[in-house]
């Protein structure tokens, strides 16, 4: 099923094209040259997503994935693949008072900033475009 996905990546990926979804450095802490943490503001932008909520956390991730890379290789309104962008990102949702972890997450992927103003629509209804505020991240 991921058969022409992967072989559509592998044909058209390599290190170099890959985009890093852009933020601004605000902070850097370090300890004896290895790095604890950024801090790092994201600013607004459209990522293609997909919530998924399979009995393991596992699968809905894997899952997730799978459908976006569909998208990403060709499973869109411009037919076309639409070039890998890092990370791709996993939200953990929680319940309400926010002391578990439920089963549901969200697979993201970045848009290309040549694709922010007019994203191609994906064949998969499951999948959304969404517009994510500016934010800040604290990555490690």
């Amino acid at each position: 099923d991921m058969a022409e996905p992967i072989q559509q990546l592998t044909r058209n990926n390599s290190p170099q094209e890959r985009q890093a979804v852009p933020f601004t450095l605000i902070q850097r802490k370090e300890k004896l040259g290895d790095l604890l943490y950024e801090k790092r503001q994201y600013g607004k932008a459209k990522w293609a997503c997909i919530k998924m909520k399979e009995k393991q956390y596992e699968q809905s991730i894997c899952l997730g994935f799978m459908k976006l890379m569909r998208y990403i290789c060709e499973q869109n309104s411009s037919g076309l693949y639409l070039g890998i962008t890092i990370p791709i990102v996993t939200i953990v949702h929680t319940n309400e008072s926010q002391s578990e972890m439920t089963q549901s997450v969200t697979v993201a992927y970045y848009l290309p900033e040549v694709l922010q103003d007019e994203p191609p629509h994906p064949f998969d209804s499951d999948i959304v475009i969404e517009e994510w505020p500016s934010t800040i991240v604290y990555s490690r």
